[in-house]
């Protein structure tokens, strides 16, 4: 950037010449370009933090603390508090899991017979209607989640419940692996009192198994904001590198949750 600069003849007194550079604007922002969605959405949660600073300095991205707690104390808290008002299929029931990344936890249950259906997404969190910028952010306390949609009569929910502790560790709070934060809490969360009592029950259980403290929460199923469409299925896809990893049911490959 360079300031043009006219010729003036110094006086006594300095300041009519000062006062010319000193009148606004000083200088401009150059406009900036839109930003582009992430070729890698999971890049985005390993180093959410300064990333997320700077985007929001600029503007863009998710709402800082304060915008969050604005909306904490508005009505789009009871909406996202809410219960999950969706209907599963005829027969079906709906069950929802918080175990780290919704990817490999969402492949998971896709491989369970008598599961019918899987949706990842976002819950109990405080803000109506987030974006996964905004989960990222660590503002809003929502968590990863994976509603699963089953036929009981060919799969208990304490089959799903053996998938759900098999999958991640339960003792870590706020984390799995390499992935840290709120979004990554374990969770349970039931629709029905008949969950809600398998549920405790199956923690009781494994907490004896691991003779660990379990920090896993049990609590009600909340609101169910499905996910940005890319993330659907993401590893079954073929991920960023294309590299497919089967759903088929009782297929048992290692699952590689990779962004």
């Amino acid at each position: 950037m360079v300031l043009k600069t006219t010729t003036a003849t110094l006086t006594s007194s300095p300041l009519p010449l000062l006062s010319s550079f000193l009148k606004p604007p000083f200088f401009s922002f150059p406009k900036l370009p839109l930003l582009k969605p992430f070729n890698s959405p999971r890049t985005l949660q390993s180093s959410s933090a300064p990333q997320m600073s700077w985007l929001n300095k600029l503007g863009f991205g998710a709402r800082s603390s304060t915008d969050s707690a604005v909306d904490s104390s508005s009505s789009t808290s009871s909406i996202a508090q809410g219960p999950d008002e969706d209907v599963p299929a005829p027969g079906q029931q709906f069950a929802q899991f918080g175990a780290g990344c919704f990817w490999g936890v969402e492949l998971a249950f896709q491989r369970v017979p008598g599961v019918t259906k899987t949706e990842v997404g976002y819950s109990h969190g405080y803000l109506h209607n987030p974006s996964y910028e905004d989960v990222c952010s660590g503002t809003t306390n929502h968590n990863e989640v994976v509603r699963v949609q089953y036929d009981p009569k060919e799969c208990s929910f304490d089959t799903l419940l053996d998938v759900f502790w098999a999958r991640h560790d339960p003792t870590t709070p706020n984390r799995q692996g390499n992935d840290v934060g709120t979004q990554y809490r374990s969770g349970i969360y039931f629709y029905t009192p008949e969950q809600e009592k398998a549920a405790l029950e199956s923690k009781d259980r494994q907490q004896k198994l691991l003779n660990r403290k379990i920090v896993t929460e049990i609590l009600p199923a909340k609101k169910f904001y499905r996910a940005e469409e890319y993330h659907q299925q993401y590893l079954a896809k073929g991920g960023r590198f294309g590299f497919r990893q089967s759903s088929e049911k009782g297929c048992n490959d290692p699952i590689r949750c990779y962004g």
